[in-house]
């Protein structure tokens, strides 16, 4: 998203979530999210950037990623990432809560959270 002036444009990612910086589904920044066979069955017929959400998740990624690779707040991404899950188009899944941390995992959502 980016602007006229050359800086990130935020206009357009608030008019296409409504206005809604959160999201239905309670999303964990390090939530995975990857698109789904209806996602990609039905990406003529999406706005740009549920489009991009869609291609880009073709390989597992997580909201702040999504994020980060869109250009737009977390908040925005979530409701973006909220509203496909809702209709199919992507599967989340969110972390266990009794599980040690993936090391990995944590440094791919720090680097995309920098990356904000």
């Amino acid at each position: 998203m980016v602007g006229s002036e050359g800086g990130p444009s935020f206009v357009r990612p608030y008019a296409v979530t409504g206005g809604r910086t959160a999201s239905h589904a309670r999303l964990a920044v390090e939530a995975l999210v990857t698109t789904t066979d209806r996602g990609w069955n039905s990406l003529h017929a999406l706005v740009p950037e549920y489009e991009q959400v869609c291609r880009m998740c073709a390989e597992f990624k997580s909201v702040a990623e999504i994020a980060a690779l869109l250009r737009v707040p977390l908040g925005v991404a979530g409701v973006i990432v909220g509203d496909l899950a809702e209709s199919g188009m992507v599967a989340v899944q969110q972390s266990g809560t009794n599980d040690a941390p993936d090391l990995a995992l944590l440094e791919r959502v720090l680097i995309g959270l920098r990356n904000l």
